[in-house]
């Protein structure tokens, strides 16, 4: 018996028409994403994360600093650098 013959005679989940039985899956997909999205990602790790509205705001709507460092101007900039070590695997 061929692949494809086995396949084709798999039980269906519902007696319902193949349509409605797949439209009925994308519905409980989309509720679960949801409900996961709503768990692990509405609030923020931690309590010092948050900022508050009008400063974030006044920070992406400001103009850029007309003193911005261009290309040649940052090799001639010394900053110091520091390391950061990662966790291995």
């Amino acid at each position: 018996m061929s692949r494809t013959h086995r396949l084709w005679r798999l039980p269906r989940l519902t007696k319902l028409p193949l349509g409605a039985e797949i439209a009925l899956i994308l519905v409980v997909k989309i509720a679960l994403l949801m409900l996961l999205a709503k768990t692990f990602f509405s609030e923020p790790q931690a309590k010092k994360m948050r900022m508050p509205t009008a400063q974030v705001e006044q920070h992406l709507l400001a103009p850029a600093p007309e003193s911005a460092p261009t290309v040649s101007n940052v090799s001639s900039v010394s900053t110091p650098t520091t390391e950061v070590s990662h966790a291995s695997h």
